[in-house]
């Protein structure tokens, strides 16, 4: 369940429903990054369980147990450091999870109703049905710890799709993440709520109005994390006070935090004032540097990248040493083994979340109500449910607060570990039938140039026989693509006649009203001869590209106008930018600016260094 941040390459993003599936550069590294956290996690699941079955055990248990307080003038609070952990640590976890849902719904994979549909019905799906399907088998003293069933271990989860999923997996990744921000607003809902002590009145008005002054802040202007944090540690104070659990204010508190993309005119005084201090390298320079750059950039984005090391890598395999470390000996495992609980724990994590995540998300898609992501099918979603059967960190916390009983709470512990082996397996088992049965080998957008460059056709600066070729997918209003022709020119001086550039259209007019008749003009402009001239001047002109100013344009550059008209409104000319259009989204191209470097889809930044490696790369004799 954790998240991360980290840089987006800055693109603009479609909102039409054909283009719902892309995968931005910020979350495919955050799901990495995720994956590779994951054998750090293992490794203190491992590290608890020895511990706690060792001669030491004794040392495991007192550690847990002990008390520790933070006091200013007669204000204390005192917890044991179990507590420490569950209410305190996680409580940030949370926080960076609030962060991560609040940036999906406002622009991210969850943005708009056609894209979260399909994972909201699965992720409803599966903590209904393992939900049922523990109450139908729990023994009645354990039915309270229904909630153990319903969430999912991000981490783990994409740390055994890495390991037992297809070579390329980075749209079903975006499909299961969406799931899981369903599965996290839920679970920490229940924790909150469901779990949670006598709730206290004062403290309770106290955290609402906290989070009325969190809210307030992005709307005063607030650009600094530290406000932020400040208030948001009240709430926890609050939360902990009105008796409710920590996680609630950690969910609560990242989802009051706003998200937005950076706004072009952020980014350019932001990049004014690098230059500025790279001409002159001054400490007030660079403080003022720093600060445009933190501004063009959400308080949302900066604090998830600030908190997700410390939530990854240090508070979840804390809380996994602190929770997972039962004493299996003197016959606790046997027990366990032929507990009911620990087999309602089982088979509502494993097989509910297979039924109810394959099953939601087959009856959305049938129903029409969405539909699954380019290059995720059937037996990837599949695959992807059974390895949702990995609770481990909602889990466990949730046993911590259901069961006082040891030995439930030991059954219910072994319950999750079984299930999270089990899950892998058959994880496996269902990813390797998809390939062998249905020929489903990869869940990635493609990555191939839909079509070769035709010369005779394609808008071609450079040699027709060029050896280098890079094609950029592009659309007229978009701001990031006129800061690129800056870069296409760059690499065009460095490699001279090695390189043929072409570019083709991709207007995005949910997002810029203009780029359809932009992409037009410059095809009318090309057929008598002046494609990149017409190209210079929308690009120069994005904030000018009502008819009138290109009929402007065009006779600026001395076409001719009888013929000019005719063109722009010609079927020819808008099929020729739907086929360059539908082009760009058989290649995986879902925001512009899309650069294919040879015939392969560039993911990453488009700066003139990168791409120059990439070009250089695809030169060298060596494999690719």
């Amino acid at each position: 369940m954790t998240r991360t941040n980290n840089d987006r390459t800055p693109q603009t993003r479609a909102g039409r429903q054909s283009l719902a599936a892309q995968l931005s550069d910020r979350v495919r590294t955050y799901l990495s990054t995720e994956a590779g956290s994951a054998g750090l996690l293992l490794a203190a699941v491992v590290v608890a369980l020895a511990w706690a079955n060792s001669p030491w055990s004794a040392g495991y248990e007192s550690l847990w147990s002990t008390e520790a307080s933070l006091s200013l003038g007669t204000a204390e609070l005192s917890m044991d450091l179990g507590h420490w952990v569950s209410d305190g640590l996680m409580a940030l976890f949370f926080f960076v999870i609030g962060l991560e849902v609040r940036y999906e719904i406002s622009v991210g994979a969850l943005a708009g109703r056609r894209r979260i549909m399909i994972p909201a019905i699965a992720g409803i799906g599966g903590m209904v049905v393992p939900t049922g399907i523990y109450l139908a088998m729990a023994p009645g003293a354990a039915r309270g710890g229904w909630g153990t069933v319903i969430g999912t271990d991000t981490a783990f989860m994409l740390g055994a799709l890495a390991v037992v999923g297809p070579r390329f997996v980075t749209q079903l990744r975006v499909f299961l993440l969406a799931i899981t921000v369903i599965d996290d607003i839920v679970a920490v809902s229940v924790i909150g709520l469901v779990y949670s002590d006598t709730v206290h009145l004062l403290p309770l008005l106290a955290a609402f109005a906290l989070g009325v002054v969190l809210t307030a802040l992005t709307r005063l202007g607030a650009w600094r994390t530290a406000p932020y944090l400040l208030v948001a540690l009240a709430l926890w104070l609050a939360t902990l006070g009105a008796g409710l659990h920590a996680s609630i204010a950690g969910m609560l508190g990242g989802l009051l935090i706003p998200a937005h993309p950076p706004a072009p005119e952020a980014v350019d005084r932001a990049t004014r004032l690098a230059r500025a201090f790279r001409q002159s390298p001054r400490a007030d320079v660079g403080a003022s540097a720093r600060m445009g750059l933190q501004r063009a950039v959400s308080v949302n984005e900066r604090l998830q990248l600030m908190l997700h090391p410390w939530a990854s890598y240090v508070v979840v395999p804390l809380f996994a040493l602190a929770s997972a470390g039962i004493d299996l000996r003197g016959g606790v495992l046997e027990r366990a083994l032929t507990s009911r609980l620990t087999w309602a724990v089982v088979v509502g994590l494993v097989i509910g979340k297979l039924l109810g995540v394959w099953g939601g998300a087959l009856l959305g898609t049938r129903l029409g109500l969405g539909r699954l992501p380019q290059g995720v099918g059937p037996g990837h979603v599949m695959g992807g449910a059974v390895l949702s059967g990995i609770g481990f960190t909602v889990s466990l916390l949730i046993i911590g607060l259901a069961f006082e009983d040891p030995v439930m709470h030991a059954q219910a512990t072994v319950g999750v570990l079984l299930a999270a082996v089990l899950a892998t397996a058959l994880g496996w088992l269902a990813f390797h039938l998809a390939a062998v049965l249905r020929g489903e080998t990869s869940a990635d957008l493609p990555r191939r140039l839909d079509r070769p460059v035709d010369p005779e056709r394609d808008h071609v600066l450079g040699p027709a026989d060029a050896p280098l070729t890079l094609v950029e997918y592009g659309d007229f209003e978009c701001p990031y693509c006129a800061r690129a022709t800056g870069v296409t020119k760059e690499l065009r001086q460095r490699f001279g006649d090695r390189l043929r550039y072409v570019f083709r259209h991709l207007p995005l007019p949910d997002v810029h009203p203009h780029a359809v008749l932009a992409a037009r003009a410059a095809v009318a402009a090309g057929a008598q001869g002046r494609f990149w001239d017409m190209h210079e001047l929308l690009f120069a002109h994005q904030d000018r590209l009502e008819f009138e100013n290109i009929a402007g344009y065009a006779i600026e550059i001395g076409l001719d106008m009888v013929r000019f008209l005719e063109d722009i409104d010609a079927e020819e000319t808008a099929e020729r930018v739907r086929a360059d259009a539908a082009g760009a989204e058989a290649g995986g191209a879902r925001g512009t600016p899309t650069f294919f470097v040879g015939d392969r889809r560039h993911t990453g930044p488009y700066d003139a260094q990168t791409l120059a490696v990439e070009l250089e790369r695809l030169a060298s004799p060596g494999p690719a």
